[in-house]
């Protein structure tokens, strides 16, 4: 949403720990429930999400985030971004990451696996630009640096975007609901007795 910082989560995260804004101040502004905020303060949320900083990318001055601390009823306005974000084309080349990101590719990877479980192999080589191969070592420990690896979200990596991400997951979610109705037992019904349990005509001509 053009009214929201580029990152929701990672915002609220770096103004939860470096500011005294209410909750209800942080969730506004970043457009999250106050539980969720209440959640990242006491540690239940976002867990591994690097704070955004949203002075330095332009979304916030330091005088408006002084305003709000001064009043806990005053909402803070987005500044407009004087970074260009270049807009989303609906069908894009195969993603690339920048060299200096790559080395965080297995950490984003992890955080899929434990976070969202549910989603295919290749829609986190979509979200990350990964292989098969690397996701399968990071899932059975067998990746060369397993033991130093830490979960952390893709999107405050900057690996893909939130809405890419809550597209997958969506996509994910409805798969798994569709798949338990196709898993669901048959109704009970009435059953024909088997045929080799059935008495036979000169059995029923005996009982007569």
């Amino acid at each position: 949403m053009a009214d929201r910082p580029l990152m929701p989560k990672a915002t609220a995260v770096w103004l939860v720990e470096n500011t005294s804004l209410t909750f209800e101040q942080i969730a506004d502004f970043c457009g999250l429930h106050v539980l969720e905020v209440k959640g990242i303060a006491d540690g239940d949320v976002a867990h591994g999400i690097r704070g955004s900083d949203p002075i330095t990318s332009g979304q916030l001055t330091r005088d408006e985030i002084a305003r709000a601390q001064r009043d806990s009823s005053y909402r803070l306005k987005l500044s407009r971004s004087k970074v260009f974000i270049p807009e989303m084309r609906t069908k894009r080349a195969p993603k690339y990451t920048p060299v200096s990101r790559r080395q965080d590719r297995p950490n984003a990877i992890l955080w899929l696996l434990r976070h969202h479980p549910e989603l295919r192999d290749t829609q986190i080589m979509r979200l990350v630009g990964t292989t098969k191969s690397t996701i399968e070592s990071i899932r059975e420990r067998t990746h060369w640096n397993a033991a130093n690896l830490q979960p952390q979200d893709p999107v405050a990596l900057a690996l893909c975007s939130q809405i890419d991400l809550d597209h997958e997951v969506q996509k994910a979610a409805k798969r798994v609901e569709e798949e338990k109705v196709e898993e669901a037992p048959a109704p009970a019904g009435i059953t024909l007795q088997p045929v080799a349990e059935q008495p036979y005509l000169e059995d029923i001509e005996e009982w007569k």
